[in-house]
């Protein structure tokens, strides 16, 4: 499970079997949950970070605000890196933003650069920038794809067609998605379309 740091505004969801208890930031589902659920009930209850999808553990022991205390708590990875005053950009004349470097091609690739409009150096930087959207779409989907992985595997497991959902979650297919998740838990189903909404996004 992961753990608690100082982001106790993560948006997320809880849930008490296959049913939403809450959602919101962090201190306000636990705070629900907490005032709302008997003991027995809080030992059934998962909480979700919904930009992973995966489950957060909270120790719901003691009065609700001795619970939110241990959720503002940092955790050890979470420690503050002091800055460097050395290290600190001095005033001065503003960097334009353009840095060179050297750039290794072959002859034809080459000719092929300075044959384009602009020039090799708008070529470039035009082919860096169509490269990085591209990847920061992927990395948006595989994201996506990740948290819902991560909440499915969780939660419905043990569902009909499960594995044949996950299967039209990676080929990004939502026709097949919905037709084998429309039996599940209305809950479920509704969360986890919502997490794999970037994976599943139709053309």
């Amino acid at each position: 499970m992961s753990t608690i740091n100082e982001q106790t505004n993560t948006y997320c969801t809880a849930f008490l079997g296959v049913e939403i208890a809450a959602s919101g930031a962090l201190q306000h589902v636990v705070t629900v949950v907490k005032s709302k659920l008997s003991d027995s009930e809080l030992a059934r209850v998962l909480i979700f970070d919904d930009s992973t999808g995966k489950p957060i553990d909270v120790d719901y022991h003691g009065e609700i605000d001795e619970v939110l205390t241990r959720l503002a708590e940092p955790s050890e990875e979470s420690a503050v890196t002091e800055v460097n005053p050395q290290n600190t950009r001095r005033a001065g004349r503003p960097k334009l933003g353009v840095v060179s470097g050297e750039v290794t091609l072959l002859p034809r690739q080459w000719e092929w650069l300075k044959a384009q409009p602009g020039g090799a150096s708008v070529t470039l930087r035009k082919l860096v920038d169509d490269a990085r959207r591209s990847g920061e779409q992927q990395g948006t989907i595989r994201k996506s794809q990740e948290a819902a992985y991560a909440f499915m595997t969780a939660m419905a497991g043990d569902f009909n067609h499960y594995e044949e959902a996950l299967r039209a979650l990676y080929a990004g297919d939502s026709e097949r998605f919905d037709q084998y998740t429309q039996d599940w838990a209305p809950d479920i189903r509704s969360h986890v379309k919502q997490l794999a909404a970037d994976a599943l996004q139709k053309n």
